[in-house]
């Protein structure tokens, strides 16, 4: 995994999913960029414990997801310079979010 001010691709527990974005890129650009990433490391035969299910949890994630209200929500943090991170999570099937502001 790589390090640094773009990780966003922390595993917080068995069936949770960090994403952090920043100025640059949105959380429905992050959430994308990391569902590509996990994609690729499938297709290319990558053998992770929970990778088919964390594709799984950032699909329903992508379908489901309010973006234009996670942006309003993260975005004013954001440009104050406060670090923003969503705890992607499989509630019963269904992808929840827990939004942290620090």
């Amino acid at each position: 995994m790589l390090v640094g001010r773009r990780e966003m691709r922390r595993m917080a527990g068995p069936a949770e999913i960090v994403l952090e974005p920043d100025l640059s890129r949105c959380i429905e650009t992050t959430a994308r960029e990391e569902f590509r990433r996990s994609m690729r490391l499938l297709l290319e035969g990558e053998s992770r414990p929970g990778l088919a299910k964390r594709i799984e949890l950032l699909r329903s994630f992508l379908e489901t997801a309010d973006f234009s209200e996670l942006r309003r929500l993260s975005e004013p943090s954001l440009t104050k310079g406060r670090k923003v991170t969503f705890t992607v999570y499989d509630d019963s099937g269904v992808a929840r979010y827990r939004l942290q502001v620090s």
